[in-house]
């Protein structure tokens, strides 16, 4: 026990100092950012202080035209890289608000329906448990109103259809959770590629002028390389924290749902093919009661 809990210790001071420092590498590129973009207005100020010492009217003229704000600016900057990444986002928001809305408890393992079910095996009305479970829209219910269509077949062959009716559910809601994963591979390849689209404007620039560019000049595609790559990580940053959340919370209610659909399915496991009892209990004949009636496949 004690070398379990040094492990799990190891594990947290593993993942809280990969968070440090996926926070400080954040808080790094914002600081270089604004740096940057600091240094650049001052370069501008002091150009404009010489051009307006030299005595040119045109010059003040230029000199007193409004700036961009900094939304502005960063739209702009950003282009049509900003532009896909930020559709990405709406996509992964979309994403994150949907499976929030399915991934919950009341969806996999309902508290009434489960007491409801539970009531009716130890009243022996099979019958109803298996209307009360084809009723239900919950996971364990779905999984459930399989098993029990199939008892007449014989338990072994309910516990399939139960098992594959899972797997079904489950891969279904693990493609809606790999959407995340996908947006989060995405975005900072977006963003990469906004870097270098930036990277190459201010070397198209330094190539195009004769002598030595003003950092002015060089402003617009150092500002597109930073604000893309920004942007990419924004998005990317918390679509793989809710792939990772999510994930663990569906392995989670699938393994609570496969405790509890093992118990509640223990109860039909000497029913074994009973179509001949659960035949006349319908027709109103009496069941031998070593056999419980088994509920019809409707």
């Amino acid at each position: 026990m004690k070398q379990v809990k040094g492990i799990e210790m190891n594990q947290t001071v593993v993942r809280s100092r990969l968070w440090c420092l996926v926070l400080a590498l954040l808080v790094g590129g914002l600081s270089f950012a604004q740096q940057t973009s600091t240094s650049f207005a001052q370069d501008d100020e002091k150009a404009v202080s010489v051009d307006d010492r030299s005595g040119g009217d045109a010059k003040a003229g230029e000199a007193k035209k409004p700036q961009d704000t900094f939304l502005m600016w960063m739209i702009r900057a950003s282009g049509i890289f900003g532009f896909l990444i930020m559709l990405v986002s709406f996509a992964m928001v979309a994403i994150i608000m949907m499976i929030a809305l399915q991934l919950r408890r009341d969806n996999y393992l309902p508290t009434a329906f489960i007491e409801e079910f539970e009531q009716r095996l130890q009243s022996k009305d099979y019958q109803g448990a298996y209307e009360t479970a084809k009723s239900s829209d919950s996971f364990i219910g779905r999984i459930m109103a399989e098993g029990m269509g199939r008892l007449t077949r014989g338990y072994d062959e309910a516990v399939e259809q139960m098992q594959q009716v899972a797997e079904d559910e489950t891969m279904a809601m693990e493609h809606k959770i790999g959407y995340l994963a996908l947006i989060g591979s995405i975005a900072p390849m977006l963003g990469l590629l906004g870097t270098v689209q930036g990277m190459v404007m201010s070397f198209q620039v330094i190539a195009n002028s004769a002598t030595s560019p003003k950092p002015s000049e060089l402003a617009d595609g150092i500002a597109t390389a930073l604000f893309t790559t920004l942007e990419g990580l924004t998005v990317a940053i918390p679509a793989i924290i809710f792939y990772s959340l999510y994930k663990n919370r569906l392995a989670r209610f699938l393994m609570e749902c496969g405790f509890v659909a093992e118990n509640l399915m223990k109860n039909f496991q000497n029913a074994g093919k009973t179509t001949a009892p659960a035949a006349a209990s319908r027709a109103g004949g009496a069941a031998p009661a070593a056999a419980p009636s088994v509920p019809r496949n409707e």
